[in-house]
């Protein structure tokens, strides 16, 4: 199975990219990981409600550019809907045993995403009710995806 991860904004923090990293070499025997970053929008304190719309209606153009048309789509909403870890391994086995070989996730930026992307999106998924550092989502929904394969393949995870 290939996954793509298509993120607002640049991986900063040397820590977060080697979690990344160890996530990536952990999941190549499971899938095939790909990494697609858009560039951010700057965001002026106190912007209006207008003006954020347009920010991320900026960045989901970004977004959507970058997915492919058959790739099913998982946006990361915390209006989505909220699964334990073998209930997403549940949902990705599937989805990959009916056929489908090509998953994208997709993670916002600051604000968020634009209602195209959500509509554009197969699912919403919610990890929680707070809200995360987008940076910081990329390395949750990392150790997820690993938890989900392991899951599948019947072998051991810290619970």
């Amino acid at each position: 199975m290939k996954i793509t991860i298509v993120s607002v904004g640049k991986m900063k923090e040397k820590y977060f990219v080697d979690a990344i990293d160890e996530y990536t070499k952990r999941l190549s025997k499971y899938c095939k990981l790909n990494f697609i970053e858009v560039k951010d929008e700057k965001t002026k304190e106190n912007a209006s409600s207008v003006e954020e719309d347009i920010i991320k209606e900026t960045e989901g153009k970004r977004i959507l550019d970058k997915i492919s048309d058959s790739s099913k789509v998982i946006a990361l909403a915390i209006e989505g809907k909220k699964f334990s870890s073998e209930e997403l391994a549940k949902e990705i086995e599937t989805l990959r045993v009916s056929g489908v070989s090509d998953l994208t996730f997709v993670i916002g930026g600051s604000l968020g995403l634009h209602k195209s992307v959500l509509d554009r999106a197969d699912m919403l998924l919610s990890f929680s009710d707070m809200t995360f550092p987008h940076q910081l989502m990329r390395v949750i929904l990392l150790e997820q995806i690993y938890r989900t394969f392991r899951i599948i393949n019947n072998e051991p995870y810290h619970k």
